[in-house]
């Protein structure tokens, strides 16, 4: 209640309502836990993959409100590294950009580099591929041949953008299969 105040407050006094920033990190598992101590302080923010200029460590970076820099700083401090917070104006590149491919008894979707592919009749999944991280065998193993509602999140299981992209196909591959599952 009071933060909801206080970012009002210095929005409406600085001007900043569209103002954005970026937590800069020199690892993915960096971002990736910093996301989840952030969401769960409450915090709005996204995993970005910022401008090449602002590229420091590792291809992600977490999206916030530059109204709550200290805030976030206070948040993450002593939880999780990270380089800094940045002022930030311009365009990033779209890190959630997922490619639908229909096949007669498939559908395949790939996210980043990472691809998932699922039995379009019984929402199993049949195969991925894509990446060069270390933990996509590890999630091979553990996602393949597993129905999708049931499959393990693979950005809880690995640690690696590679994972992060094949959980956004999985996502994806959910939103699908629900629909496909009312028709």
């Amino acid at each position: 209640m009071v933060l909801s105040w206080l970012k009002k407050s210095l929005e409406a006094r600085a001007g900043t309502a569209d103002a954005r920033g970026l937590v800069i990190f020199t690892t993915v598992e960096e971002a990736m836990k910093a996301e989840k101590v952030l969401k769960k302080a409450g915090f709005d923010c996204k995993l970005v993959a910022p401008p090449p200029d602002m590229r420091k460590g590792c291809d992600l970076a977490l999206e916030i409100d530059l109204v709550e820099q200290t805030a976030v700083a206070r948040a993450l401090t002593g939880r999780v590294s990270f380089m800094g917070i940045y002022p930030f104006k311009g365009e990033m590149e779209p890190l959630q950009v997922e490619k639908v491919t229909r096949f007669a008894e498939h559908v395949m979707i790939k996210s980043g580099n990472m691809k998932l592919v699922f039995d379009i009749k019984t929402g199993v999944i049949v195969n991925i591929s894509g990446g060069g991280c270390p933990d996509i065998p590890y999630l091979y193993t553990r996602l393949v041949g597993t129905h999708l509602a049931a499959a393990p999140r693979p950005r809880d299981e690995g640690c690696t953008l590679c994972a992060l992209m094949l959980d956004r196909a999985l996502e994806k591959a959910l939103e699908i299969w629900k629909g496909v599952a009312l028709n």
